[in-house]
């Protein structure tokens, strides 16, 4: 019998399916990003770590440099397809597969390089957090310091307020929705600049819940009836350059409970509350916006001073 934790994975968390893991491997932006933060990460001859290895392609991006790649996966089927996949490939030999749970599994050596992409948008539904905070707790415990370089090494969550349309073939129907990065939707109108709400550094100690509550200017009259979260994943910081190799999740738009009709000048206060790995209708319940400042109704003098 499944135990609570491997019961709320099978939704998603460590058995997401293998159609959903060839998916990935078909999304450039991510292989490509991946790929270079992890050639940048790995020294030759190197020690890596992948906690929920999916069918392996990260640790075999490793295993161009490192001597070793240990490549945990918790999902029996994920664990033979990546071994299958990895014996068709060169340097394949380099990764031992592990059938284990990433939460209790440390590897019999120290490690250079640990690489973990468990990653939601928002940090939700997936254990990235929870994960790499286990492994560094057991880690120190059974090896002392330092702690290897984490692959991502940060994340950065931030929140907009969008005019979002709801309207599909004249059915009127308020869903989460997924949309890319780089496309322009028609029915997406961007209300505010976003905000950023929380910087997650992997080398450091991390909360698991995010509280937050902040003000936003409204740019254009209309109806805020969504938030937009967006999550960037930090990949690798390349020191010598000053630059930062990057993946952009698909941005997660949620809608309100309680619309809210807006000018331009207004002030829109926001509030939501959740836990890493926790569900997107925790997040929703949690989500409240209002008007807290009315340019309409105010002089010029009375402006607010964080506008």
């Amino acid at each position: 019998m499944l135990n609570e934790r491997e019961i709320e994975s099978c939704y998603l968390g460590q058995f997401i399916p293998v159609h959903y893991h060839h998916n990935m491997l078909m999304d450039q932006n991510r292989m490509h990003g991946f790929k270079s933060a992890i050639d940048y990460a790995v020294r030759p001859g190197a020690k890596v770590l992948e906690l929920g290895g999916g069918t392996g392609v990260l640790s075999w991006f490793a295993a161009a440099k490192a001597a070793k790649v240990y490549c945990v996966e918790f999902n029996p089927d994920m664990v033979r397809e990546a071994r299958k996949m990895l014996a068709l490939n060169p340097n394949g030999e380099k990764v031992e597969v592990i059938h284990a749970d990433a939460f209790e599994y440390l590897p019999p050596e120290p490690v250079d390089v640990v690489i973990c992409e468990m990653i939601h948008v928002a940090m939700l539904r997936e254990k990235q957090v929870e994960v790499i905070e286990s492994f560094k707790r057991r880690y120190l415990e059974r090896f002392g310091g330092p702690l290897p370089v984490f692959l991502p090494e940060a994340v950065i969550m931030a929140v907009q307020p969008l005019q979002q349309e709801y309207d599909f073939e004249g059915f009127y129907a308020p869903i989460v929705q997924f949309q890319e990065t780089q496309v322009v939707y028609p029915g997406t109108v961007e209300m505010a600049h976003p905000a950023v709400y929380s910087i997650i550094d992997f080398s450091q100690p991390n909360q698991l819940t995010y509280t937050w509550q902040g003000k936003f200017v409204v740019e254009r009259t209309g109806e805020i009836n969504a938030m937009r979260f967006v999550t960037k994943n930090v990949l690798a910081v390349v020191q010598d350059r000053a630059t930062t190799i990057d993946w952009l999740n698909h941005y997660m738009t949620l809608p309100l409970a309680l619309p809210v009709k807006a000018r331009a000048g207004d002030v829109l206060e926001v509030s939501f509350q959740y836990r890493a790995g926790g569900s997107i209708p925790s997040l929703q319940a949690s989500l409240k916006a209002e008007l807290v400042f009315e340019a309409a109704t105010q002089s010029v003098a009375h402006a607010p001073a964080f506008a």
